[in-house]
Order: structure tokens, then sequence, then C-alpha cells
């Protein structure tokens, strides 16, 4: 088909969105590997996980044989508000690039909260309130997560309490407030408002946080609260379950017009926007019926997929949550305080890391500098100040389309742009003013988590 008769935006209608969330997991020929009780070290039951999170939620968790769930008809008309989101093709950057690659972008910035993450906060929200629960806790570290979840708990009508990570407390005020304009309460973390919090802030005086900090207050705050539970923006099977939308949808479209891509892009954090981009491509390539190169992007502050070590290990830093098999950098993993690109967890989704063991995905590292560079070029293209995070994938696919002009391949590269990053203007400030540095760990730093992971039979 001519790329003439594509459109730059290419819209789907509303009869055109999934009515399923599609679990990758159910085509997964080696399943992630199980979820262990920190003390036992045996496989966490539904019982075991009933204090901490939602009924509905541990089900899907703890699944990994149905391909798909249907989506209530209660977040279906929720998603209506801004979804089918676009699937944009760069026409106007492939042209200032002079190259013959075709690039093409899926824009999740269109709701209020400015990223993909409300596609599972809405969902959580809708299992807590169904379950009659009082509210929920969370931690949030660039604030994209602790923001949706802010939102749809205002729209259910459920207590939202957030841990932000103190160094992205201070520095994005604006993300904070918006939060508290949605309803949500909000403290830095680690905080003294807990015992992990002040565990922690006596071993680490003076620390600007981590989300694995964040997570530990928001597990004992939820489990020390009768009617709270806790839910987690990223990481999670139920989280890459949701965000499936994403992948799906992009599919949608790619199909409606013909376009295959070669290449596939995603930033990495917890896991949670690539494990969505990606899951019906990946489906396909674990059947046998279509081919791609997958590409996770993560900065090299926090270097979880390209020097972590593929181990089971505390999901927080307080060492009270579930054991999982992941890459990991080890739960005491503290990014450097200057690190403002986001993806900052000290590990990966079991999910993720499975693919990334089974070489099904690859996985690259970016300096913030080069990744702010990469932001600034795109939004002087195409119009939209990305957030930092997905500026990690835009890094990847503008070498890539580069290297393309060299040699004269026509790649169709797809990669998520996860939100937009207005409220992220004092890191940019800060990038802008040659104030930025980059720091890469060295190998003694990472050497220091590894010894505390824990000691398996």
């Amino acid at each position: 088909m001519s790329d003439k008769k594509i459109p730059y935006k290419i819209y789907l209608e509303e009869s055109e969105m999934p009515t399923a969330w599609y679990n990758l997991r159910a085509d997964m020929k080696n399943k992630p590997a199980p979820l262990l009780d920190p003390v036992t070290h045996k496989p966490m039951t539904e019982a075991d996980l009933a204090p901490v999170f939602c009924e509905e939620l541990i089900r899907q968790e703890l699944d990994d044989t149905t391909p798909y769930f249907e989506i209530p008809e209660e977040i279906r008309n929720f998603y209506k508000m801004y979804r089918p989101s676009p699937l944009i093709r760069a026409y106007c950057l492939e042209e200032k690039l002079g190259t013959p690659a075709k690039i093409y972008y899926k824009f999740e910035g269109n709701n209020t909260s400015g990223s993909h993450k409300l596609n599972s906060a809405i969902a959580q929200a809708y299992y807590a309130k169904k379950q009659g629960l009082k509210g929920v806790t969370t931690e949030t570290g660039a604030g994209q997560w602790g923001t949706a979840l802010s939102m749809a708990c205002s729209y259910f009508g459920l207590d939202c309490k957030v841990y932000m990570v103190k160094g992205s407390y201070e520095l994005k005020p604006f993300r904070r407030e918006v939060m508290r304009t949605y309803g949500a309460s909000v403290t830095p973390s680690p905080s003294t408002e807990t015992e992990v919090g002040r565990k922690i802030l006596a071993e680490h005086p003076g620390t600007s946080g981590s989300l694995g900090c964040a997570i530990s207050e928001a597990v004992e705050t939820a489990t020390k609260h009768e009617g709270y539970r806790y839910v987690l923006g990223s990481v999670l099977n139920q989280v890459m379950l949701h965000q499936s939308v994403i992948g799906l949808e992009t599919k949608i479209a790619l199909d409606k017009y013909g376009i295959k891509p070669d290449v596939i892009i995603g930033c990495a954090g917890g896991g949670s926007n690539l494990g969505g981009l990606i899951a019906p491509f990946m489906g396909e390539k674990i059947r046998g019926e279509a081919d791609y190169r997958i590409i996770a992007v993560e900065p090299a502050a926090c270097p979880t997929l390209t020097r972590g070590v593929y181990a089971y290990d505390y999901c927080d830093t307080g060492m009270v949550c579930p054991l999982a098999k992941m890459y990991t950098l080890g739960s005491s993993f503290m990014p450097a305080a200057n690190h403002a690109g986001g993806l900052r967890y000290h590990g990966m989704s079991t999910s993720l890391s499975q693919l990334r063991a089974d070489g099904l995905m690859e996985a690259t590292s970016v300096t913030q500098t080069e990744v702010f560079a990469a932001a600034e070029e795109f939004a002087r293209v195409e119009g939209i100040l990305p957030a930092p995070e997905s500026a990690h994938a835009i890094k990847v696919a503008l070498d890539m389309a580069k290297e393309c002009i060299k040699t004269g391949e026509e790649k169709t590269i797809v990669f998520g742009l996860t939100g937009t990053g207005y409220f992220d203007m004092m890191s940019y400030e800060k990038f802008h003013n040659g104030q930025m540095t980059d720091y890469i760990p060295t190998d003694d730093d990472l050497a220091v988590g590894r010894k505390k992971l824990p000691k398996m039979d």
C-alpha cells in the first residue's frame, strides 16, 4: 500500500477497540517464575496475597493460562474518554532526518493524567471499588502513576494514599499538586510515617529515596489499615495485562493499513508500557506466526536488564514484599540523586525478565543527557514534548532511523510514546542550563546490591 494512503494519525473507531485484555503469559513456553513468600520461599497463593492486593487482581496476577480477560463494560466506557489513542506516522520527522525508514509511534498522552498509566489505574480502582474497599495505597516515582491512580480513585470515590519518591517529590511539585487536586494525599518517601520508612532514613540519612522504599511504605500502610489494599503501576503481571490494550490497538491500526513493523521499541522501567506495547506482537513471535525485533531501552543510571542479574529478589527495599525472579540490581539499589529520567525501579517484570532470558527481547541502555537531547530533537519536529521516560525509546528509534540513511534500509519502526513531559520542565531546565550530568554506576556500585540478594535453597 502506498505511503500516501496512510494518514498522519491512524484512529480506530470505538467499535474497533479491544473488548478483552491479552494475557501474553498464556502463550509463553517458559512461564515467568512464581512469586515466593519472603520467609518460607514457597510460591504465594491467593490467600497469601489477599491482605495486600484486591481479590480479582490476585486472580489476574496468578493466571498464566487464560489468554484473554474480558474488559468490564464500566472500564470500557471510561476508556472511551481517551481511547482509542492515535498511532502516528512521523512523516515530519522522517523528512527532517532524510531517512528511508518509516517511523510510527503510539501516543498515550491524550488523557488528563498525561500517560499510559491510566489504562491500569482505572482497572485497579474499579476492582477495589467492586470489592467494597475504602481506599488504596501506592508508590510513584516520576509521578505519572500517582497522577493516574489519583484520577481513577476520584472517579470511583476511593481514598488514595501516595508515597512519592522524595527526589521526584521535590523536583516535580506540579505533578504532586495534580495528585492533590484529584484528592490524593502525597507523602515524600522515605518518610517518618511508617516503621520501614523510619528504618530506611536511619540507615540512609538524607537519601532521595527509591521506588523500592516507597513500595515498602505503601504496603505497610495498606496492611495496617482496614479496608485498604495496595496497588502497583508496573512490574506485576496484572498491570501488563491491563496495558495490553496499547499493543492490541497498535496492531489493529497497523493491520488496518497492511503495515508490518520490523522493530518495536519501548522504554523499560518496571515494564508496564513495554509489556503492554509488545504483547500481541510477542505473542505472534512466540507462536511462530511472525518475527519482530523487540528492544527494551533503559537508563544507564539504572541498568536492570543490561547489567542486572537474573535472580529471585525482594520487590521492595524494606524486604516485606514477595520475592520475584527478575533482572535486578538488588532491592537496596538507589539511583543517583541527579537521575531525572525516570525508569528508576531496581527490578523488572517477571514476564519481561523471562522473555529477555529466553532471548526473545533485546535490551540496551542510554544516558540521560542523550535522552533529553533526543527528546528535544523530537519535540522540535513532531510538536509533542515527550516524557523523559518515553524519550529513552525515542533516542534508540532516532539512532536506528539515522542508521537507515547509511544503509538505505526501509525499516518500519514502531515505538511507544508513553506520555507528555509538561510536568518535567525542571529536568528540561537542568538540561538546557548544562547542569545535567550522567552517572553510570560502577561494577563496585552494583556489587553492593547483589550482596543483599536473598539466599535461596
